[in-house]
């Protein structure tokens, strides 16, 4: 008899684990803390007046030979130089981009060399002044500009300031269609953003008098923003 009632106390102790909760209250008056979080993007813009301009200059020549062409066109170059220095370019703002010499066209019996440099006008008002010297000196490939902002860190933490708080917007609607509570922010993730320009310059070569219209330019962030619920 003392297998069988071994085997009836197994039975009521199985029993007592299976209805050990029933009738145990929830916590938090039945209803479970929200998890997960609530994800947005936020774009943000700042919109300024470009204050600087860059620009290629190219000087091309030919000769008989290679060694003629080239040191006609560095000749044409070194004068092109001095010009550019001479009307208010730095010399850090002039870097060399390209030197090469190849068969002319289509006259394959003389030689053409090409050098060109980009250079930074730092005072976009000079812009057309320093053009002028530098195809006057020689210069007879001009290609711009490219109109920047100098202080373009700047514009970008603004930029990203305004994104952030158009996330924050987003996700306050978000959470209050939801009737949940907007928490903190869990996690942010930036994504890639150039200026955009409004308007550019066009430019026409070797032109008598050249004017630069700097529009008006757009520095653009956009982020991605989970921020926690409860």
């Amino acid at each position: 008899m003392k297998p069988i009632r071994i085997a009836a106390l197994v039975v009521v102790g199985a029993a007592v684990v299976i209805f050990a909760g029933v009738g145990r209250p929830d916590p938090a008056g039945g209803a479970s803390a929200p998890t997960g979080g609530i994800t947005v993007s936020g774009t943000g813009s700042v919109q300024t007046t470009p204050d600087q301009a860059q620009f290629s200059l190219g000087v091309t020549a030919e000769g008989p030979t290679a060694r003629s062409a080239l040191a006609a066109n560095s000749e044409r170059m070194r004068r092109v130089l001095a010009a550019l220095f001479a009307a208010g370019v730095t010399k850090k703002d002039v870097q060399t981009q390209d030197v090469s010499v190849s068969k002319a066209y289509p006259d394959e019996s003389r030689y053409s060399a090409h050098n060109s440099v980009s250079i930074t006008v730092r005072e976009l008002a000079k812009a057309g002044s320093i053009l002028d010297a530098a195809t006057k000196a020689g210069a007879n490939d001009v290609y711009g500009p490219t109109l920047t902002r100098s202080d373009q860190d700047e514009l970008q933490a603004k930029a990203l300031t305004a994104a952030v708080d158009n996330a924050r917007a987003k996700a306050r609607v978000l959470a209050e269609a939801a009737g949940v509570r907007l928490g903190s922010v869990t996690a942010i993730a930036e994504s890639g953003s150039e200026p955009v320009p409004v308007y550019e310059a066009a430019l026409a070569k070797r032109a008598p008098s050249v004017p630069i219209e700097p529009g008006e330019q757009q520095t653009q962030a956009v982020v991605r923003v989970t921020f926690a619920i409860g």
